[in-house]
């Protein structure tokens, strides 16, 4: 572990400005990408179309080195890598030209390990794409990946040269990687829903007994739990929108309707809401719990999601914790993003044997979550927390900065973790 004292050693880089804005775009609903920059890590230039770039800061308006090309490579069975014989270093442009009677998946690999440089995902029959690669000297070979039939491997092709100037490239995660990792994540999941249940349970009964002070000790260490959860949250369907729900906007929320869960009992909580009003809250909210207890071992999570959800977590809590979406009178918000950032340490530990040899950047990575950590733990003491609107600009501005970081070092696990079709 890195120390969380920014202070002590060596800081990691400050983040470029709009960093987080980057890593958010990075992703659509359903795990498609589109245009970003992402360190170390699949990224999009084109519609479908994946290249490695480069880790570090640095403008998002900086323009790459020309690039040598477009050399037209045929994407077929029978022909896979046709056009490509020589290339001298440097950024190359290939036109990558479907000629077969089926979509297609492309890779730019280097044979020897089946390490990826650069990927074209669904390229239709009759479509032609370009794909943007930097490479140094080594040895290099397109492989097409035909839908519905085994993947072609063409020619190799070497460049001479010193090997230090290609591109990052990463060995594929396939679906096979990902299941131990999601057998594992789900184990941590069921212990997981009974502490929820039993913490959910102590503050069902303060309300019942109409004692609302020892309620609202109850809520937060309850709400915590499910936070730490946050990887799995697809995977509860219903369950979710009933115990932990977006509900409405805060200033919304006294005439909402259907408004359930721990942010239904929270605003009534903090708002002076009797005790009897909120025992019919507290107990669908008990029992939406033990439902998810009860079903839980039934369910099975996505293996391939695993690495997206790395991401997620943090990302949805730099749109909702940090800017109050989520604050319906506890003023617990850094409190969540701490928990937040547990979840995604822990996903982060299950994918870590996955991520050493692939992503360079993960002691960054690691040193920004400390870092994080530290942050986030300074404003809180004694289970209790300052609410957002009591932070001064300065300290507003590491939390956003820190977690906004993170973030987008986060982006390339979603992206690495991607399972990826090798035969």
């Amino acid at each position: 572990m890195h120390d969380p004292d920014p202070g002590a050693g060596q800081e990691p880089a400050e983040p470029d400005e709009g960093s987080a804005a980057v890593a958010r775009k990075a992703r659509l609903p359903g795990g498609r990408r589109t245009t970003a920059a992402l360190a170390v890590a699949f990224v999009a230039v084109g519609a479908g179309v994946y290249a490695l770039a480069s880790s570090g800061g640095g403008s998002s308006d900086a323009k790459p080195p020309a690039a040598k090309g477009p050399t037209t490579v045929e994407v077929s069975p029978g022909a896979c890598g046709k056009g490509w014989s020589s290339a001298a270093p440097g950024p190359q442009v290939f036109a990558l030209s479907n000629t077969s009677s089926s979509a297609a998946e492309v890779d730019l690999t280097d044979p020897a390990t089946g390490a990826v440089y650069g990927e074209v995902e669904g390229l239709a029959p009759g479509t032609t794409r370009e794909m943007r690669v930097v490479l140094g000297g080594g040895s290099y070979a397109f492989k097409c990946l035909p839908d519905d039939a085994d993947a072609v491997t063409g020619p190799t092709v070497k460049i001479a040269g010193a090997s230090t100037g290609s591109g990052p490239a990463a060995v594929p995660v396939t679906q096979h990687d990902l299941i131990p990792v999601a057998l594992s994540y789900q184990q941590w999941i069921t212990t997981k829903t009974v502490e929820l249940t039993d913490r959910t349970d102590e503050l069902k009964r303060a309300i019942d007994d109409g004692d609302l002070a020892a309620a609202r000790d109850a809520w937060l260490p309850a709400h915590l739990v499910y936070e730490r959860m946050g990887a799995a949250y697809d995977a509860f369907g219903d369950a979710d929108a009933a115990i932990n729900g977006a509900g409405p906007a805060p200033s919304e929320a006294a005439s909402a309707k259907d408004f359930e869960g721990f942010h239904r009992v929270e605003y009534g909580l903090w708002h002076g809401e009797s005790a009897s009003s909120l025992r019919g809250p507290a107990d669908r909210l008990s029992r939406a719990v033990h439902a998810l207890r009860d079903s839980w071992p039934q369910e099975r999570l996505d293996p391939a999601q695993l690495g997206l959800r790395a991401h997620e977590i943090l990302e949805a809590t730099a749109q909702s914790e940090l800017t109050g979406r989520t604050d319906y009178g506890s003023g617990t918000n850094l409190a969540t993003a701490r928990a937040n950032l547990d979840g995604t340490r822990e996903l982060l530990t299950l994918l870590r044997p996955l991520l050493t040899s692939r992503y360079p950047d993960l002691p960054r990575l690691d040193a920004w979550l400390d870092r994080t950590q530290h942050t986030l733990d300074g404003f809180g003491a004694g289970g209790h927390w300052t609410p957002l609107d009591r932070l001064g600009r300065q300290d507003r501005q590491r939390v956003n900065s820190d977690v906004g970081q993170a973030v987008e070092l986060l982006a390339p696990v979603a992206t690495i973790c991607d399972a990826r079709r090798t035969a």
